[in-house]
């Protein structure tokens, strides 16, 4: 089942965070992707609603095995993508900023193509 790209983008930075801080809540991630609160909340409910994550009585956000899974596929995409642009010559910025605009659009084929073609290089 394909999702939104906004949901794949929140549970990519839940992983992320969840990864530097050891847990999540919703205010982290206003302040890791610069949302308002009621744009988090909103996208909370709805990856709640769907069973990509859970959330304890203390507010701490946790990802279920199916958002686990999304977000480590987009997380890999990411860095793969990102290093792939800086090794060309793209500045870091640039390529974390192209890589995250690319890794929800590219297909499962064509990344394990590049990811195959790269290993033999």
């Amino acid at each position: 089942m394909k999702i939104l790209e906004s949901a794949e983008n929140y549970l990519e930075s839940i992983l992320i965070l969840r990864n530097e801080k050891g847990r999540v809540r919703s205010i982290d991630i206003v302040n890791h992707l610069g949302f308002s609160k009621p744009s988090v909340s909103i996208a909370m409910k709805q990856l709640e609603e769907n069973g990509y994550i859970t959330r304890d009585e203390d507010g701490h956000i946790f990802l279920t095995d199916a958002g686990k899974k999304i977000a480590k596929e987009t997380y890999e995409r990411h860095v793969f993508l990102t290093d792939l642009f800086v090794r060309c010559g793209v500045s870091e910025e640039t390529a974390r900023e192209d890589a995250c605009k690319i890794e929800h659009h590219l297909s499962d084929e064509t990344f394990e193509c590049l990811k195959k073609h790269l290993a033999n290089i």
